[in-house]
């Protein structure tokens, strides 16, 4: 084919260069509008469509078309043309004609289109370059005779240093150049600042519509973007950031030139607004040099454009492919890198189908046609290539597209769900096929694919945009920072939940009298919703603060976080003072909450803690405000009430001495019990009281924060009776929960007061005064049952901790000589009983100790043939040669007495008979006392406060044995049978029996 000749002349061109911001576009629009027809290319779909809508506004849409590779609107007899450079003809009879950005001549990817319409396209009365001024000396060596308008910017751009992201100014744009790193950017300032639009040149048009219009309506005070918003965009922008500094421009990461950057930095400023510009994140400062070329407007001038033979040979593949390698023909141009097209032409040139199909100049032709499909997916060459060899196929044999193929791609690509980067891989997709339905010819029915492509599209542009915006803009602050620039007073109100909204957003939640602002809340607009917000909670806190007055104690409750709640709300937090009973509560309220309404909340609170304290430890109480107690019963009940209501009885010893009877009758009204281990309130041991206790001891020791604060609570509430310590627990809190720590489990105090009930009745049982109770053995011993490990809870081998650590001591005997002592006491016994049988199974094993219940009044079975038989189970087994019995443990008290049990009048009866024998020597001992039990360290024994007469043979151990050798028996007196000491006595023989 001819080629076609090179327009060298610039008459009736002119070129109007500068910087952004100088009206170039809107001059050209100005101009077109002034001429009867005319047409305007520009570098973007997105910017042809907004020049296209200003247009429309102007003279109607009726009178103006818009042409792009993916959109025709052209209505009949339409004079105004607005289009893509890639969609303006190469000849028109248009009078007017302009070409935007023209500096993209000299891109690498798109140049050659950009020179090509330079070159040739011209309108019949005036033709117009809109471009940077680097562009003046390229475009006067090529078109001779160019007439150059200069056109200074509006306004300075000024640079204005370095910045951190969340200290950017309202009103910037973050510039960077990888998706990753612009969704980072924005996720950042949604978190920090309220929410940013999102603008990339990988989204469709009408997404990129959306997010631009979030920010310029000020829903949004920030745009993060990529190098899109500097081809002509609009934008209301005051600063430009730079996030990034190098790029991928599709062959090689580089640096920005000076001109690119000021392209960028140009969206900064509007008219006559001064803009500035400079650097965030992590990059450095920029270079003076630069900073000053930039401000300046002074670039290198552009000296190279890229150029492909306009003139295509279509007779063969190979001729088409030699043509498309044509040197430049002048010097300034230079051949264009092969392209999109190019690529996919090279690869189906090796398809041996393709060749065979593109077999003269029509059908190369039509496969040029079809290379010329863009590459929106941004895929490999090779599998673009693919898809233009289905298309070709079927336009060479059918003649058109198939439509069923067609149905199955665009059906694959109408899905709305997915999250932001699925979407934009299908509106890539489905831009495809809305660029086949525009091409003449290729579709049978092109209308129908054309609205159904175009539905899909901006079904998945809107379904994007509300992605972007769900995830990089906060709704609420947007809103609220419109309303803020309006200046308008916001509504606020307090829904029942206690979410607090203004203007219908949630910006905190009442929670009792204080207000607790969303985390999402932060801004610049923080203050302000703030305001808004303490207008309503004022009146809030008056109408709480009356029905909190008027509420009843059950509605309140104290947590074990020492925190006072009313419904759940928590009103305050308590505080210990010098009186450990009567904490002081701290309000926590904010500041609207004042004068009487604070008051009244003060006072109702103080009055509940009282009530709760009062009611949870009235027996501590009532020790404190019994004024019947005087001298040394009163200081036994300030030493309990010390104690929080559990004392040791040692640590009392002396002074329990000294109570009389009416003393301790006094205390035992108030609740107190005198027990074997321990002076305590039976009452402090439940699970409300032993809460109290232990709250009230944290708040004294700042103790809340100790492991073991709560647990052991919860273990009392459980109703056990001893627990497994747990050493990392604070011990402080099991005895405040009423336990006592005795080896590796701690046993309620009361248990144990059950435990000494029953040691009691088997050290006291004398051989021959009655039937044997469990574990009674001769003189101060006694034997381990399952009833005292019952009530424990606790096996053999804790049974002999918590017998050690009570002062108790051993003995091993023989279990022969333990059977028949056992045996020879039961013959003894008033009561007739039997020794167990060989095959009786002790009730539960208990180790080393002897399993006592089985030896006593057990129902035996009929005898065993072996008169001798002895019992059987783990304590009690037959002796073989090679294994020797274990022996039996007897338990005794040894050393300082640890408690005083009560005694019995039979107990009082036969005291001056009851003799023990220490370090060698003998001394008299009070009836029904453990060995031991009053005595100092030195070993001598305690005096009873009730002395014995002086020629009482207790006092007088050497006419013990006379003694009971001459004792005279008491002689029976008539007693009166109405007399009700009479029934009484009758009663007691009927229940020794």
């Amino acid at each position: 084919m001819a080629k076609a000749p090179l327009i060298l002349s610039g008459r009736d061109v002119t070129a109007v260069l500068g910087p952004t911001n100088t009206g170039k576009t809107h001059l050209a629009i100005e101009r077109m509008l002034a001429h009867d027809s005319g047409l305007i290319g520009l570098p973007l779909r997105l910017l042809a469509r907004e020049v296209y809508n200003r247009i429309s506004e102007k003279i109607g849409p009726d009178r103006v078309s818009l042409i792009t590779g993916e959109e025709k609107i052209i209505p009949l007899g339409a004079p105004y043309s607005v289009c893509t450079v890639e969609a303006l003809p190469r000849e028109t009879k248009a009078s007017f004609v302009a070409i935007d950005e023209v500096q993209l001549a000299g891109d690498l990817a798109r140049g050659h289109i950009f020179t090509d319409r330079i070159l040739h396209l011209r309108g019949t009365q005036e033709t117009m370059l809109l471009g940077a001024s680097t562009m003046q000396g390229i475009l006067q060596k090529l078109l001779p005779g160019l007439n150059v308008i200069s056109r200074p910017r509006f306004s300075q751009l000024l640079y204005a240093g370095s910045k951190k992201l969340t200290r950017l100014p309202s009103r910037t744009a973050i510039v960077a150049f990888s998706a990753d790193d612009v969704y980072s950017i924005a996720e950042l300032i949604k978190r920090q600042r309220g929410g940013a639009a999102v603008v990339m040149g990988a989204l469709s048009p009408r997404t990129r519509n959306a997010q631009v219009a979030l920010y310029q309506s000020g829903d949004v005070d920030f745009l993060v973007a990529t190098d899109a918003i500097g081809m002509g965009l609009n934008l209301d922008v005051d600063h430009v950031a730079f996030a990034q500094t190098r790029k991928f421009d599709g062959y090689q990461f580089r640096d920005l030139t000076a001109a690119e950057m000021a392209q960028i930095a140009g969206r900064a400023g509007r008219h006559m607004r001064d803009g500035t510009f400079g650097v965030t994140g992590r990059i450095a400062d920029l270079d003076k040099d630069l900073v000053e070329r930039i401000e300046s407007h002074h670039f290198d001038p552009v000296k190279v454009l890229q150029w492909r033979s306009e003139s295509l040979d279509f007779s063969t593949l190979d001729s088409l492919r030699k043509s498309l390698e044509t040197a430049a023909p002048l010097e300034g141009l230079a051949r264009a890198l092969p392209a999109v097209d190019v690529q996919a032409l090279d690869n189906l040139s090796r398809d041996y189908d393709i060749i065979r199909l593109a077999d003269r100049p029509e059908r190369v032709s039509l496969l040029w046609d079809a290379c010329a499909l863009p590459d929106y997916r941004k895929i490999a060459p090779a599998q673009h290539a693919e898809i233009i060899a289905n298309i070709y196929r079927d336009l060479v044999k059918r003649g058109s597209v198939n439509e069923n193929y067609l149905a199955e791609q665009v059906s694959q690509a109408d899905r709305v769900d997915g999250n932001i980067d699925t979407l934009s891989h299908r509106i890539a997709q489905i831009r495809t096929w809305t660029f086949v339905s525009h091409r003449p010819g290729w579709l049978t029915n092109p209308q129908h694919w054309q609205e159904k492509t175009r539905e899909i599209e901006d079904r998945l542009s809107d379904a994007l945009h509300e992605r972007l915006t769900k995830r990089f803009v906060d709704r609420r602050t947007s809103v609220l920072m419109r309303r803020l620039r309006e200046n308008v007073m916001m509504d606020a109100e307090i829904v029942q939940t206690g979410d607090v909204l203004v203007e219908g957003h949630h910006v905190g939640k009442l929670d009792g009298f204080r207000f607790i602002a969303d985390v999402n809340g932060e801004g610049a607009d923080a203050k302000a919703l703030r305001a808004a917000a303490d207008k309503i909670l004022a009146v809030e806190f008056e109408k709480k603060a009356d029905r909190l007055a008027a509420s009843a104690n059950g509605d309140f409750a104290i947590g074990s976080d020492g925190v006072v709640r009313w419904i759940g709300q928590p009103l305050a937090s308590l505080a210990a003072t010098d009186d450990i009973l009567k904490p002081r509560a701290v309000l926590l309220a904010d500041e609207q909450l004042t004068g009487q309404a604070r008051e009244k909340v003060a006072e109702r609170v103080d009055r509940f803690v009282s009530f709760h304290f009062e009611t949870a430890l009235k027996p501590l109480f009532d020790l404190i405000n019994a004024d019947a107690l005087v001298g040394m019963t009163r200081g036994l009940a300030f030493r309990l009430v010390e104690h929080l209501g559990v004392l040791p009885r040692r640590d009392v010893a002396e002074e329990v001495k000294s109570l009389d009877q009416i003393s301790r009758a006094a205390l035992r009204r108030l609740g107190t019990r005198f027990g074997a281990f321990h002076i305590f309130l039976p009452m402090m041991l439940k699970p409300a009281p032993a809460q109290a206790i232990t709250l009230l001891w944290a708040l004294k020791n700042h103790a809340r924060d100790l492991p073991g604060y709560g647990d052991v609570l919860q273990v009392l509430a459980a109703g056990r009776t001893s627990v497994v310590v747990d050493p990392a627990f604070n011990p402080t809190f099991y005895q405040l929960a009423g336990y006592r720590i005795l080896g590796r489990r701690a046993v309620r105090v009361d248990i144990l007061e059950r435990l000494a009930d029953l040691i009691r009745n088997a050290v006291n049982w004398k051989p021959g005064s009655g039937s044997r109770p469990d574990g009674a053995y001769d003189g101060r011993q006694f034997l381990v049952t399952p009833a005292m490990m019952s009530i424990l809870g606790a096996t053999a081998e804790d049974m002999e901790e918590i017998l050690k650590s009570l002062g108790y001591r051993f003995d091993k005997k023989d279990k022969a000589e333990v059977l028949a002592k056992l045996k020879e006491f039961d013959q003894a016994s008033t009561e007739e009983t039997k020794p167990v049988a060989a095959n009786v199974r002790p009730a539960e094993p208990v180790g080393d100790f002897i399993n006592a219940a089985a030896l006593q009044k057990t129902p035996s079975k009929p005898e065993s043939k072996t008169p001798d038989a002895e019992p059987v189970g783990p304590h009690f087994t037959k002796k073989t040669t090679e294994e020797e019995e274990k022996p039996v443990l007897l338990w005794h008290y040894q050393g300082r007495h640890d408690y005083r049990p009560s005694r019995s009048n039979n107990d009082r009866k036969k005291r001056s008979e009851q003799r023990f024998e220490k370090s060698g020597e003998k001394s008299g001992e009070k009836s029904g006392q453990k060995p031991g039990e009053g005595a100092e360290k030195t070993g001598e024994p305690r005096r009873d406060k009730q002395r014995p007469r002086k020629n009482s043979s207790f006092n007088n151990p050497k006419a013990d044995a006379s003694y009971r050798q001459h004792k005279p028996k008491a002689q029976s007196k008539p007693v009166d049978p109405d007399s009700p000491f009479a029934k009484l006595a009758a009663l007691r023989d009927q229940l020794k029996k």
